[in-house]
């Protein structure tokens, strides 16, 4: 328990960064494709994300609404003191000031909104942080154990090939020495002729495979 408050701790002093916006955080998957545990964290944090750009986006155009309605309201307003006044005037002058009503209280809950959003993300950010950590950390040992496996294989195949190099040496060896024998104990001509009938079964035996 102590280890783990101090893990939080530490980790909560560490800055991270938005990771769906991060291009080497989706190259992570880039072998094994996202897992099941990711996409839905991933989803709600684009979500966040968006939402958040879409607020900031609609309430610059919520102020520049705001502010043109305000100059449309003081030429109303204006108008309504001369001498030619007329009801139009004066409707569109309540009209601007309902609707600015309206955009005060979208603005007003833009704002609520976008007070609590980045804390949101935080926490998504964090959550889907700590999923990618255990995923990677997971592969990581995955690959370790494949690795040594490999390792394994690789090393063994390194000491039966200089088994069989060996092997193959002093087959070489004892074939130059069997032949050396028989010349000196049959002489040349009878090697001449076994050395044909030899080639001649030789000859068969691949035949025999090939028809196999």
């Amino acid at each position: 328990m102590k280890e783990q408050k101090e893990f939080e701790k530490n980790l909560a002093q560490v800055k991270i960064p938005l990771l769906v916006l991060d291009q080497k955080w989706h190259q992570l998957f880039a072998l094994s494709g996202k897992p099941t545990s990711i996409l839905p964290l991933e989803e709600e944090l684009k979500r966040l994300v968006e939402r958040q750009g879409k607020l900031n986006n609609d309430l610059k155009d919520l102020k520049k609404t705001k502010n043109k309605l305000m100059e449309n309201i003081v030429q109303n307003m204006e108008g309504t003191h001369e001498e030619h006044a007329n009801d139009i005037s004066s409707k569109k002058l309540k009209e601007d000031r309902r609707l600015i009503d309206e955009i005060n209280e979208k603005m007003e809950a833009y704002e609520d909104e976008l007070l609590e959003l980045p804390k949101l993300i935080q926490e998504a950010n964090r959550k889907l942080m700590l999923e990618t950590m255990d995923f990677s950390y997971d592969r990581l040992r995955t690959n370790k154990e494949e690795i040594d496996e490999i390792g394994a294989w690789i090393n063994q195949v390194r000491i039966d090939l200089k088994k069989n190099v060996i092997k193959k040496q002093n087959r070489e060896i004892n074939n130059k020495q069997i032949y050396s024998y028989m010349h000196d104990i049959f002489g040349a001509q009878v090697l001449d002729i076994f050395d044909i009938k030899e080639e001649s079964e030789q000859q068969e035996q691949t035949e025999e495979k090939k028809e196999e």
